[in-house]
């Protein structure tokens, strides 16, 4: 198997982003893509797809993420062209925390790339011709930008890849795909809502009620597709605004477990220091001599 990188298609390391038009007429070798993420859109025809070991049948229309630590190729391809955008997931970053809260995102670009990484996952985007035609137009003026290099081509580039992704999340969003799917729709919901809520009292119930599943069908796609269950994950969201505090803020740390959803201090302290190894007060202390040294 050999490792793909951003390094062989584009030299400026300002601007980790590529796109092409691809086009396969024989059986590629599985790779996997070093330092960047693919967003792949089948323009014409279908192939095999090969993700982890495992086939998978992919035809027009279908859009699919796939990281940088997944193995893939294609096989048997008939007729088969697609558009390839390789990004350095840190690229997602500039996205607006309305669409990174967005099941379609959430599912598409974080979920489905993720789960695939690690297990058999056949779920994809599938548009219809009118959202294809959409999509092909982006393609084309971005394809267009990128070999032009007018001034100003990198905005361009950015504002017209964050058009695509909002409008593949979207599809997403209303798609039916499957059981697969449904279960990460359901997850996605699940995040969005933790993610908005997760310095408030939050309870499994709320959290399962608000995604429309039970709270053991809850925990198990949790588990299953983010490693994790609802609770940790609040935790960890809640930990990280935490460090942020202790080193941004000179708040006392009764006043910082507060502001991070623990009404008990101690409790607090057991938990970050059972994430990090270190008592909030330790923690505090390192960034400080952190920063003095800088």
């Amino acid at each position: 198997m050999s490792n793909a990188y951003l390094g062989w298609f584009t030299s400026d390391v300002q601007f980790p982003f590529y796109i092409q038009y691809g086009g396969h007429d024989e059986d590629t070798e599985l790779h996997r893509h070093a330092d960047f993420s693919e967003l792949v859109i089948v323009l014409k025809g279908h192939a095999t797809h090969i993700v982890n070991h495992e086939s998978f049948f992919i035809k027009k229309g279908n859009a699919f993420v796939i990281n940088g630590s997944t193995p893939h190729a294609y096989r048997e391809p008939h007729d088969f062209q697609i558009c390839n955008i390789m990004f350095r997931p840190e690229m997602l970053a500039s996205i607006g925390p309305d669409l990174r809260k967005s099941n379609g995102f959430q599912a598409l670009f974080v979920l489905e790339p993720m789960y695939r990484n690690a297990h058999s996952y056949a779920s994809k985007l599938a548009l219809p011709i009118s959202g294809l035609d959409y999509v092909e137009s982006l393609i084309s003026m971005m394809i267009e930008e990128y070999h032009n290099r007018q001034q100003g081509y990198q905005t361009m580039l950015l504002s017209r890849f964050t058009e695509m992704v909002v409008y593949l999340s979207r599809h997403y969003d209303t798609q039916e795909n499957g059981i697969e799917g449904n279960h990460l729709m359901h997850l996605a919901n699940a995040i969005s809502y933790i993610e908005d809520h997760y310095l408030e009292p939050l309870s499994l119930e709320e959290v399962a009620g608000h995604s429309k599943v039970s709270v053991r069908h809850l925990n198990r796609i949790f588990q299953s597709y983010y490693g994790t269950t609802p609770i940790s994950y609040m935790h960890k969201l809640r930990l990280e605004k935490a460090c942020h505090l202790l080193k941004y803020s000179s708040l006392p740390i009764t006043e910082v477990s507060y502001e991070c959803g623990y009404n008990d201090s101690n409790y607090f302290t057991r938990q970050f220091t059972k994430a990090y190894g270190r008592s909030p007060k330790g923690f505090r202390q390192n960034a400080g001599a952190k920063d003095n040294v800088n």
